[in-house]
């Protein structure tokens, strides 16, 4: 599965291209027509910033499924994206329109209750394992691991090296929890993380949150671009993957 991640916690000024009012987010339409099987976003609020607001995740969530009706749609829950973070796991009881599924990043604190408020309200849960964390051993201690939709699982240095080596000892730790896990790295490592992923045969994503470059270092127009290019990079991959015999 290729999941696109259309803007991420960056911002305007970081990325002119960057979708981030509902209408803008409407285009993934175009992503998931270049091959994309899911969409995950960032609701912002009117300044551009990640939020958890109510009427921001449900505009955004209903733009793109008005969009792309059938294809899964997930937001963040990531604790920049409020005030106070101890305050999410309301602010998602309070959601008008509810996502298909939403991540939790484990290294941070109040991660339990937040799982527990998504699993309240029936969103699946992409448990987010950030490498270089002790996440891996809090997500596999929690009683309720099992009820996850998948392990995201995130590489967050750009070095392409270090994050190969970090992606082999990550997949080791969370091997055990017999879940699906969703590979993924980001800027220098987006695209190396992107065919380890493929050549291993898991899921993983691309998009503007992740990488605003193709793999051959000229910037991306759009998450379509990065979709079609990962496409072509997942489907290479594979083909050289060595078969078992």
């Amino acid at each position: 599965m290729l999941q696109v991640c259309l803007n991420g916690a960056r911002r305007r000024a970081e990325c002119p291209r960057l979708p981030v009012t509902p209408d803008e987010l409407a285009a993934a339409r175009e992503a998931v027509a270049a091959g994309a099987e899911e969409v995950r976003l960032h609701p912002k609020d009117r300044d551009g910033r990640d939020t958890l607001e109510a009427g921001a995740v449900a505009a955004a969530v209903t733009a793109v499924r008005d969009e792309v009706p059938g294809v899964c749609v997930g937001v963040t829950t990531g604790a920049w994206a409020s005030a106070d973070s101890q305050d999410r796991p309301e602010q998602i009881r309070a959601w008008t329109v509810l996502p298909d599924h939403a991540s939790v990043n484990w290294h941070e604190n109040g991660a339990t209750d937040v799982a527990a408020a998504l699993l309240e309200r029936g969103v699946g849960i992409e448990a987010g394992i950030y490498s270089g964390t002790p996440a891996a051993r809090r997500f596999l201690a929690w009683p309720e691991s099992h009820r996850v939709l998948r392990i995201l699982a995130e590489m967050t240095g750009p070095d392409p090296v270090d994050a190969l080596h970090a992606a082999a000892d990550l997949l080791g730790e969370v091997g055990s929890a017999a879940t699906p896990v969703l590979l993924h790295g980001e800027d220098g490592a987006a695209w190396p993380v992107l065919r380890l992923a493929a050549s291993r045969g898991l899921d993983t994503r691309i998009g503007l949150e992740d990488v605003l470059h193709l793999p051959d270092g000229t910037p991306a127009p759009d998450n379509a671009a990065l979709v079609r290019a990962a496409y072509e990079t997942i489907q290479h991959a594979r083909r050289a993957a060595p078969h078992p015999s």
